[in-house]
């Protein structure tokens, strides 16, 4: 470690505690980070490519007799995915309590009922992973917490207790639930707890440098465990300040900073990902100034915009919002997707899309059969949050047919993998799962309509059936996938320029970092066939004909227009 990650390092530890006990846990942090042995990247350091793509599931999202889900998630993605993604984002596999895993009991363990390190180490040699980093608030039956009320000076202020009645007004709520939580210590005495999620999920209070320490501990095994990406959960919650909205406080963007600092000094090749589902311009803070803070930030404001697009078979809101999408140096780009094992967030569209288009977009999908979760407003009135739903349902509420609805489904993934970033597919969205709203009666909860777990036995089966839909839909994205990776304009990192190609022809041009190649991608986003006339010399270098990167097929470019059928992609290069 040298010299200028170290005044790095203090530099941010000083910003936010007093010198001298930023000084003294600098001095516990360096000999944290010089502990750690080398931790060297299983898959080397190498930029992202276009050929990287990232599958969002669960531990257990396959499950067969006799086995471990771990093992079986393994076995299914080396079986069916090597070669279309190239990396795991294993949703929380830790020991927990409730949320479906993001109650997290023991923050360096796998959970028994999952499997084990050994499996986490076998599936990281096929693919790179993302871990979970959930370290806003821990279980309220982690250990940190049951020693904090048995008085343990250990635990002492790792989290916050609220006495008396301070104004909280101003706090943001994410949930329709209360921000405290009382619990009672060993003696009786209760105790007011902050718990931003919910009453099993207890915040950790970072204003005790301890915690700090507690926390770059995990975030190092993590590391060294075989994590290629670490994703830090609801961190923009992170920093609590009474009297402020103990949301994006400039601590919170200072703790963010330090784990970079200490990634690059001890795991360069970990990337970090800020997960803050809140409206775009705050979302795209957690870049920082391009080189201190997020590699990647979610695109939360793309899975809303694609949804309100196909479902109006209107692009000009996408295309003036992707006009928008800069990121602030060659080193951050996007985490593109359009589902996960959350639902639909509405925050990151508000003052992109009006509110008669957010009310629509609302009730589009309760005709599909989705939910809608509620948060608490300063006021105490409550506002819709989320939508909760399965992307291919959410698409369908007014779909013919099944031909038709596949192939919305199909182009709302073929515009979110043109544009620059790198694309991530949730397990049911690359295996054309439709929602599951028993999961919602049996599990008392909005968002299990779309965390449904799999035999895998029947899914294969399914997906032996040519026409059966899983294997329609998993055909038509690997396709896409595969054509995405061979071409370098797709390069997480290369420029893009959205063209005008009128109401229902979202036209997006990307171009290869180098320079030297370009691909055109046009999608119809509506049930009408489309003409798209454009200067093809100027955009393609060429005005004779094209091929199309998806099907193989050579156009004819020597018309004044080209022919999209409807829901039709076409990325054309020269």
């Amino acid at each position: 470690m040298d010299n200028q990650h170290l005044d790095v390092i203090r530099a941010h530890l000083r910003s936010l505690y007093p010198v001298e006990i930023a000084d003294a846990t600098f001095e516990q942090l360096r000999a944290l980070i010089a502990s750690v042995p080398s931790i060297a990247s299983p898959h080397g350091e190498a930029r992202l490519t276009a050929r990287d793509v990232m599958l969002i599931t669960y531990g257990d999202q396959v499950r067969a007799p006799h086995e471990l889900p771990l093992r079986t998630l393994a076995n299914f993605c080396v079986a069916h995915l090597r070669g279309v993604v190239t990396c795991v984002h294993i949703l929380p596999f830790y020991p927990s309590t409730s949320d479906d895993g993001f109650a997290v009991a023991d923050y360096e363990q796998v959970d028994p009922t999952l499997g084990s390190w050994e499996d986490i180490a076998r599936m990281a040699e096929h693919f790179k992973l993302m871990f979970d980093a959930v370290i806003n608030h821990t279980s309220a039956s982690h250990p940190w917490f049951r020693g904090f009320l048995q008085g343990d000076p250990r635990y002492r202020d790792f989290y916050i207790a609220i006495e008396g009645e301070p104004d909280l007004s101003a706090v943001v709520r994410p949930r329709a639930l209360p921000l405290l939580t009382s619990f009672a210590t060993p003696s009786g005495e209760m105790r007011r707890i902050w718990t931003t999620f919910s009453a099993d999920q207890v915040d950790l209070n970072y204003a005790n440098p301890q915690v700090l320490l507690e926390v770059m501990r995990v975030l190092l095994l993590y590391a060294a465990r075989g994590a290629s990406f670490i994703r830090l959960d609801a961190i923009a919650y992170l920093w609590k300040e009474i009297g402020t909205p103990c949301i994006h406080l400039p601590q919170t963007h200072r703790v963010v900073q330090l784990i970079r600092a200490v990634m690059e000094a001890a795991a360069p090749h970990v990337r970090l990902i800020t997960e803050t589902n809140v409206p775009h311009a705050e979302n795209v803070a957690y870049f920082g100034d391009g080189y201190n803070e997020a590699h990647l930030v979610y695109n939360f404001a793309l899975p809303p915009m694609i949804l309100h697009t196909l479902q109006t078979g209107d692009a000009r809101a996408l295309s003036q919002w992707a006009r928008s999408l800069n990121t602030p140096s060659d080193q951050t780009t996007f985490l593109n997707y359009l589902a996960s094992h959350d639902g639909i967030g509405l925050n990151p569209v508000r003052g992109i899309l009006t509110q008669p288009e957010i009310a629509q977009l609302i009730a589009r999908v309760r005709a599909a059969g989705g939910l809608v979760s509620e948060k608490f407003n300063s006021d105490n009135t409550r506002s819709p949050y989320e939508l909760n739903v399965n992307y291919f349902d959410a698409l369908g509420h007014d779909a013919p047919d099944e031909p038709t609805h596949i192939a919305r489904f199909v182009v709302a993934h073929a515009i979110m993998l043109s544009l620059r970033g790198m694309p991530a597919l949730y397990f049911h969205s690359l295996f054309g799962s439709r929602g599951w709203p028993e999961g919602v009666v049996q599990l008392g909860y909005n968002r299990a309509i779309n965390r449904q777990k799999l035999m895998r036995a029947e899914l294969e089966a399914e997906l032996a059936q040519p026409t059966h839909r899983r294997a329609v839909v998993f055909r038509a994205l690997s396709a896409l996938l595969q054509a995405r990776g061979s071409l370098q304009a797709f390069d997480p990192f290369g420029a893009q320029v959205v063209l005008d190609c009128g109401r229902s022809v979202f036209g997006l041009l990307r171009i290869a970092p180098d320079g030297r190649e370009r691909v055109l991608c046009l999608s119809n986003v509506s049930a009408e066939e489309q003409l798209v006339a454009l200067p093809w010399r100027s955009v393609l270098g060429t005005n004779n004909a094209a091929r199309d990167a998806i099907g193989g097929a050579r156009l004819s470019l020597h018309g004044p227009s080209l022919k999209l059928k409807p829901y039709q992609t076409l990325w054309l290069t020269p």
